[in-house]
């Protein structure tokens, strides 16, 4: 009988957001986000446990009113695989699932898919693609991934690929990237011994540094879009989908 895995599923709670500041902190639908996005995480049986990433002392605060368990980790991480890493080093889990903290409409299908793979005892990393809408097409805040046909992740990118050339030609099947993650702990501990890669700068896409130094990514597919909020529109988009739930 095959022993299931240990599975613990990390939030990387970051108050510093680029594009919009504070995030996991602004309310949406009676809220914090941050909070809707815990317990989207606790309703699925496949975690043992959920874990709030924080890089501040104000998101600690957040969590610890709400009584959700969290782990301080530096601000000065640049990214939430490395603070998923640091987490890793003082919670033993067999398999770290990757929930970014501006994802309130995960569902358990998405952890069941994400988990998948990992019956194959080669598979050290996995994520997510949905069917890409047509106005996601050509959206940098959309990113795109290719794949080879085991499922293997080709290449990452905000920008359309493939690019569809010849207007003649049927219109390639896009897919949208999901940015949850699921990762052993021998390739997670990899992570932050790699450099940080020259298209990953370009893209500011840090799963691209696994595939630049030749480490596989097994993306599933999934039937089951979400919302990442990245902006106010996003924001506003997310509130009326939680509101009507």
């Amino acid at each position: 009988m095959t022993t299931p895995l240990r599975t613990l599923g990390v939030i990387p709670a970051r108050l510093a957001s680029t594009r919009l500041p504070r995030k996991v902190l602004r309310e949406i639908a009676g809220k914090p986000l941050l909070a809707w996005v815990v317990e989207a995480a606790r309703a699925c049986p496949q975690l043992d446990q959920v874990l709030v990433a924080a890089d501040s002392d104000e998101v600690a605060e957040l969590c610890h009113r709400l009584g959700f368990p969290v782990q301080l980790t530096s601000p000065e991480l640049p990214s939430g695989t490395d603070r998923i890493h640091a987490v890793a080093q003082l919670n033993d889990a067999d398999v770290y699932v990757n929930i970014q903290g501006d994802e309130p409409l995960l569902r358990p299908e998405h952890i069941a898919a994400l988990l998948r793979p990992f019956a194959q005892p080669q598979v050290d990393i996995t994520t997510l693609k949905v069917i890409c809408t047509p106005e996601n097409i050509a959206n940098p805040n959309a990113v795109k991934v290719v794949t080879d046909d085991d499922g293997l992740a080709l290449y990452f990118s905000r920008a359309a690929i493939p690019f569809h050339r010849d207007a003649a030609d049927p219109v390639p099947q896009y897919w949208k990237h999901i940015g949850l993650y699921a990762y052993r702990k021998s390739a997670l501990n990899r992570f932050p011994t790699l450099p940080t890669s020259a298209l990953e700068r370009a893209e500011r896409l840090e799963q691209l540094r696994f595939l630049e130094n030749g480490l596989h990514i097994y993306v599933e597919a999934t039937e089951h879009d979400t919302i990442g909020v990245d902006t106010e529109a996003d924001l506003r988009l997310v509130e009326a989908r939680l509101r009507a739930l």
